[in-house]
């Protein structure tokens, strides 16, 4: 041992595992379903994927006299 290099200390033992049965354990698992099926729902309604909405944008509209124009015209 060296006086510029002291020995690491030793590390406490680590927790005991909790088992399936434990109630706590059971609402975690019972909160993941939960979240999972939430999760599920919410993107069922998202129409479009990462790329946007890929149909054609409407660009025409009515005119006075009933002619339709594009929009940039």
């Amino acid at each position: 041992m060296s006086f510029f290099a002291p020995s690491p200390p030793s590390l406490p033992p680590p927790p005991p595992a909790p088992s399936r049965e434990d109630p706590a354990v059971e609402e975690a698992r019972r909160r993941q379903v939960l979240a999972a099926r939430q999760a599920r729902g919410r993107a069922a309604t998202i129409l479009t994927g990462g790329e946007g909405d890929a149909s054609p944008a409407p660009v025409l509209r009515k005119a006075l006299l009933g002619d339709k124009t594009l929009l940039g015209e």
